[in-house]
Order: structure tokens, then sequence, then C-alpha cells
């Protein structure tokens, strides 16, 4: 059975930093994209980050580039996604993903695509 549990949320101050990790097992994910993508209730799922299998392409939403950084590390089968200068409006459960499909070479912003997911953890920043 495939699963993604995510860890690290929490309740920070605004301009404060978090790291997210999130850790897979049933399957190695060294050969997929994976992402990380943040909901609010009642709301669907946005993108945040993913990269490629070798790391080799990053993607960020706009809304996060320059102070989110994604890394994996195959070996370990995670991923995780360091958190800086947060925001009031950073305020959202965050859930990691993973495609199933080796090499996927498509467009890794849609959570569509992704077919694999974790609870989500939560992340609080206050003002």
């Amino acid at each position: 059975q495939v699963q993604l549990v995510e860890s690290g949320g929490g309740l920070v101050q605004a301009g404060g930093s978090l790291r997210l990790s999130c850790a897979a097992s049933g399957r190695s994910f060294s050969r997929n994209v994976m992402g990380w993508f943040r909901q609010a209730p009642g709301k669907e799922r946005g993108f945040v980050a993913a990269i490629t299998w070798g790391g080799g392409s990053i993607f960020y939403a706009d809304s996060v580039k320059g102070r989110f950084t994604i890394s994996r590390d195959n070996a370990k089968n995670t991923v995780s996604l360091q958190m800086n200068s947060l925001k009031p409006e950073d305020t959202y459960v965050y859930h990691c993903a993973a495609v199933s499909r080796d090499y996927y070479g498509g467009d890794t912003r849609n959570p569509r695509n992704y077919d694999y997911w974790g609870q989500g953890t939560q992340v609080t920043v206050s003002s």
C-alpha cells in the first residue's frame, strides 16, 4: 500500500520559517514527479511546487517563488518544502503528492495529474 505522510506543519509568526517533509512508502518514487499543494476549507487544491525525479527541473507558484524551496532525497524516498518569510496568506493545509507514471513530462501544476496524496499538514501563520 502506497502512503505519503507529511510532517512539520505548525503555528508560526509572520516572517518565520517552517520545513515540511513527506515520507513515501510502499513504492519508490525515484523516477517520478513529486509536488506540494495547499488547500483551504471548501477550496480546490492549489499548486505550490514540484520537482522532477532527479531534481533537474523545479517549478514554483509565483506566490511562493523566492521564499519556498522544494527538494528531494531519493535514497530516503522523501520530498521536503522549506518555507521562509512566511505570510498569513500562506495559511493552508499542505499536501504532498506524487505522479504514478515514470518520467512524467506533462503539466506538473495540475493536481489532477497526481495519483498519490498525503493527508496533509496544517500550516498557520499569525500576523
